[in-house]
C-alpha cells in the first residue's frame, strides 16, 4: 500500500497539467488528491527554497471537491478543470497579498483577480499558492526584506533567479502542476534556465498586463513586459498560452522556417559546457535548413535595454516603494549594507541607483524611438520566416548575488551579461526556454527559441523537439 502511494504521489509531482487534466477528466486521478499532493509536497519542502509566500490551501480542497462532483456529474468547467497551479506573487489574486516584497505593503489584498486569472479560473484552474519575487520584480535574483531569499533547489547556495524565482522553484520541485510568471528583462526565463523548467515570454501586447503589479507605466516599457505561463512541458506552455492569450497564433509548419544560430565563435561570454550543448543542438537540427549569423539590432539591445529601464531615473519604481516624496536611496543602500536594518534589499536600492545614473537624455529618448520604430519594421521582416535559438544566459545558476553583481554593476557589464536575453525584451518578441542540459557545475542550462509574433505555433514545434531529444524538465528530487 505504501508504495502504491509512493508511485500515486510520484506520478502527480512528475506530471505536466494536460496530462493532470486528463486523469481528472477519466476519472483516474481527483482533483482533491492532486491538490493534497502537492500540498504536502510544499509543506515539507518549502522552508528548505522558500518559493510560497502564502497559501489558499484550505479553499484550494474546497474547490478541489467540486471539481471533483462536477466530473461525477460530467460536467467540466474548461481545459484546466481541477488542475492547482501557482503564480507569481506580482500577479493579483482575489483575497490574497499582493505586497511587491515590501514590507509597507504586507497587510494589502486584492480585492479583484488579475485578467490572466480571471481566464485560467474559467477554464477550470485551482489556484495553490503565491510565489517569491525581489522587490517589485527589480532585479534578477528573489531576495526581498519582506520574505527573504529563495534557494535554487538543485543547490540551495545558488540563485533561482528572479523575478519569477519562486515560482521556478517551486515548479524545479513539482510543486504545481504549472504556474504564471512575468518577464520585463529575463524574469521567466532566467528562473527557467536556472531551475530547469519551461518557461514561455509572449510577444508584446498579447496577454494582458491588467492586474500586474508593479504596473509598466512607460510606453516603452510596456512593450517589453509580458505575463507568462512556466512549467513542465512545451504543450503546457500552448495550453496556458491559448487559456491567457488575447489573441491566438496562426498554425504553421516548422519546415517553412530558417533555423539560425550565432557563430561559432561568441561575440558575448558563453561557458564551454554551454557551447558545447549549444553546437550539439545546432548538429541534431541539421535536416532542417540551418543558418549563423547575427540578427539585427542584437548588439544594440542590452543597452537600449538598460535605458528603457532607466527611462524616468526609476521615479515610478521609487514612488511604490517610498511614502516619502523624496527618500534618500543612497542612504538607505548604505544603511542596509552597513547594519541590514533597511526595509529595503540592496539589490532594490542600487537597482534605483543605476536607474538614475543611466537615465537617458532628452534627445537619447527621442533617438531611442526611432532606433525602435526602424528596428521592429527590419526585425518583424526578418523573422517573418526564420527562429533564432539563443542562449539564455553564459552559464548556469550562479551563486547567490553573482547574477545581481553581472547584471547592476557600475561598470555597465550588462552589455557583456544580457544581450541573449534582452533581445527578445526590447523587440516585444515571444521566447520559448527549453532546458537542453547541465553546465559543469550540474546545473541545468536551457537555450531559447525567438521569433516574431504570429510564429508561435513553429516555435512550439521546435521546442517540442528540443524537449524530446535534449533534456526536458526533469523534477529535482533531492527533496524527496
Amino acid at each position: 500500500m505504501i508504495g502504491a502511494v509512493e508511485s500515486t504521489k510520484e506520478k502527480i509531482l512528475n506530471a505536466d497539467a494536460y496530462s493532470l487534466a486528463a486523469e481528472i477528466k477519466n476519472g483516474n486521478l481527483s482533483s482533491f488528491e492532486i491538490t493534497q499532493t502537492y500540498i504536502k509536497h510544499i509543506q515539507k519542502h518549502n522552508p528548505s527554497i522558500n518559493a510560497v509566500v502564502e497559501d489558499r490551501y484550505i479553499k484550494a480542497l474546497e474547490e478541489a471537491k467540486k471539481y471533483d462532483r462536477l466530473v461525477k456529474e460530467n460536467q467540466f468547467i474548461g481545459p484546466l478543470h481541477g488542475v492547482p497551479i501557482s503564480i507569481k506573487e506580482s500577479i493579483h489574486v482575489q483575497g490574497m497579498k499582493t505586497t511587491g516584497g515590501l514590507i509597507n505593503r504586507s497587510d494589502l489584498i486584492s480585492k479583484t483577480d488579475a485578467e490572466v486569472v480571471r481566464r485560467l479560473k474559467k477554464a477550470g484552474a485551482i489556484i495553490l499558492a503565491k510565489t517569491n519575487t525581489p522587490i517589485l520584480c527589480f532585479c534578477q535574483e528573489t531576495d526581498n526584506k519582506l520574505y527573504g531569499r529563495t534557494n535554487n533547489p538543485w543547490n540551495l547556495e545558488r540563485t533561482a533567479g528572479g523575478s519569477s524565482g519562486g515560482e521556478a522553484a517551486l515548479l524545479s520541485i513539482g510543486g504545481a502542476a504549472a504556474g504564471l510568471g512575468s518577464d520585463i528583462g529575463g524574469s521567466i526565463r532566467f528562473p527557467s534556465h536556472f531551475n530547469g523548467v519551461i518557461g514561455f515570454k509572449p510577444s508584446k501586447y498579447h496577454v494582458s498586463q491588467t492586474g500586474h503589479y508593479p504596473p509598466s507605466v512607460e510606453p516603452l516599457q510596456k512593450r517589453m513586459m509580458s505575463i507568462g505561463p512556466m512549467g513542465k512541458s512545451v504543450r503546457d506552455m500552448q495550453l496556458l498560452y491559448r487559456v491567457i492569450a488575447q489573441q491566438t497564433h496562426s498554425p504553421k509548419k516548422l519546415q517553412d522556417y530558417t533555423i539560425e544560430f550565432l557563430p561559432d565563435k561568441p561575440i558575448f561570454p558563453l561557458s564551454e559546457q554551454t557551447q558545447k550543448m549549444y553546437k550539439n543542438v545546432k548538429n541534431t537540427l541539421s535536416s532542417y535548413t540551418i543558418n549563423e549569423a547575427i540578427p539585427p539590432y542584437f548588439e544594440d539591445s542590452a543597452l537600449l535595454w538598460q535605458e528603457i529601464m532607466s527611462i524616468d531615473g526609476g521615479k515610478s519604481i521609487q514612488r511604490k516603494a517610498f511614502s516619502s516624496d523624496k527618500p534618500n536611496i543612497v542612504k538607505e543602500y548604505i544603511k542596509e549594507k552597513t547594519t541590514g536594518n533597511s526595509a529595503y534589499h540592496h539589490y532594490f536600492t542600487w537597482a534605483l541607483i543605476g536607474a538614475k545614473l543611466f537615465k537617458p537624455s532628452k534627445q537619447r529618448k527621442q533617438e531611442i524611438n526611432k532606433i525602435i520604430n526602424d528596428g521592429d519594421k527590419t526585425i518583424n521582416f526578418y523573422l517573418k520566416n526564420r527562429i533564432l535559438i539563443l542562449p539564455v544566459y553564459h552559464q548556469g545558476a550562479l551563486k547567490h548575488g553573482e547574477v545581481y553583481k553581472d547584471i547592476f554593476s557600475i561598470r555597465k557589464t550588462y552589455k557583456t551579461y544580457l544581450p541573449y536575453i534582452a533581445y527578445a525584451n526590447v523587440w516585444g518578441l515571444p521566447s520559448l526556454t527549453i532546458p537542453v542540459g547541465k553546465d559543469e557545475n550540474d546545473m541545468p542550462v536551457s537555450l531559447q527559441v525567438i521569433s516574431r509574433s504570429d510564429n508561435e505555433a513553429a516555435l512550439f514545434q521546435l521546442g517540442e523537439i528540443l524537449e524530446e531529444n535534449f533534456r526536458g524538465y526533469i523534477r529535482c528530487t533531492h527533496f524527496d
